[in-house]
């Protein structure tokens, strides 16, 4: 016996019929729909934003800052990253708490570093920059921010490989301005290599110290180069008194050229020639300024001295102060 299915006979059938009073509502919300899907395209660019459109995920076109229309959603999307706003990067320092007080975490293994003279050093930076391409800025570098961004892995790149060049006492003391723009510079070509759409406004070196271990004993040298540098300005200022008064008391106005008087002090001007003839001069301690330099420091400048100098300096102190003494007389 043949059996037949009960959807062949119809008696599970569905018989649906759309409701006839649906239709105007229908007519009515369609358009009202269409007209908002539509309305969806407009979006609006502040001040200090830029407009990047996206057709299907490819860029298309940038919007400056304004009311603007889109293809609606998902035919186009539009990112709004803020291209005048200062961004930063800490290298080697985290600032857990703006505060007051600041609160920071520190990352000696982002720091440390070697110096061009193989020296150890600890120096933290923060990196400053903006967007200069929105489009390059968000699609052409995957990860480009944060602790783990490549902006970050770039600039700890830069503060190495310029460190590694240069001696301790530049970083420390003397080129810390020129190690920032070299940073700076450096730093720039990295990203733009990369395309990443930014622009680098500044590096700044924070906390540049050797490490804990050493720190007292480089505290002492540098304080030792600074009180250096300071008693031989103070003795160029001595020479620069000295030397004055000897041309003035020199007889006839001709001390420097070795004039002769009957107190026989022409001597005098050939003393003053020996001593200005030597270029060392600009350098030298005179008597005056030796008498200061005790303990520690004597044996440090010394031995920048050159001992028949230094014997010109002291026959042109003698000089002058035999001239006083005749012309008080």
């Amino acid at each position: 016996m043949e059996r037949t299915s009960r959807w062949e006979t119809g008696e599970y059938r569905m018989n649906f019929k759309f409701p006839q009073q649906w239709i105007p509502l229908l007519k009515l919300a369609v358009p009202i729909l269409l007209a908002l899907w539509l309305l969806s395209g407009i979006y609006i660019v502040r001040p200090g934003e830029q407009g990047v459109v996206r057709r299907f995920g490819k860029v298309v076109r940038t919007t400056e800052p304004g009311p603007h229309y889109r293809l609606p959603s998902p035919i186009e999307k539009v990112d709004k990253p803020k291209i005048q706003q200062v961004r930063r990067i800490e290298i080697g320092v985290e600032t857990v708490s703006p505060g007051p007080p600041a609160m920071y975490r520190f990352h000696p293994e982002e720091s440390m570093m070697l110096t061009g003279d193989e020296q150890i050093i600890d120096a933290q930076i923060i990196v400053q920059y903006k967007i200069k391409d929105p489009a390059d800025y968000l699609f052409n570098v995957r990860n480009l921010e944060g602790q783990q961004g490549t902006i970050k892995d770039a600039a700890e790149v830069a503060l190495r490989q310029v460190v590694g060049k240069r001696p301790i006492d530049d970083v420390l003391i003397s080129e810390k301005l020129q190690v920032e723009i070299d940073i700076r510079t450096l730093l720039q070509e990295i990203v733009d290599g990369y395309e990443s759409g930014i622009r680098i406004i500044e590096v700044k070196l924070q906390t540049v110290q050797p490490p804990k271990e050493v720190a007292a004993s480089f505290s002492d040298v540098v304080s030792a180069k600074e009180d250096k540098d300071k008693l031989i300005q103070e003795a160029e200022g001595y020479k620069e008194d000295i030397i004055p008064k000897a041309r003035g008391h020199s007889p006839g106005g001709r001390g420097l050229q070795g004039g002769e008087d009957k107190a026989g002090t022409g001597r005098c001007g050939e003393k003053i020639d020996a001593a200005i003839v030597d270029n060392k001069l600009l350098i030298f301690a005179t008597r005056k300024s030796l008498k200061k330099f005790k303990g520690e420091f004597l044996p440090l400048y010394l031995a920048h001295l050159d001992i028949s100098s230094v014997a010109h300096l002291y026959n042109l102190d003698a000089c002058a102060h035999k001239n006083e003494s005749k012309e008080s007389s």
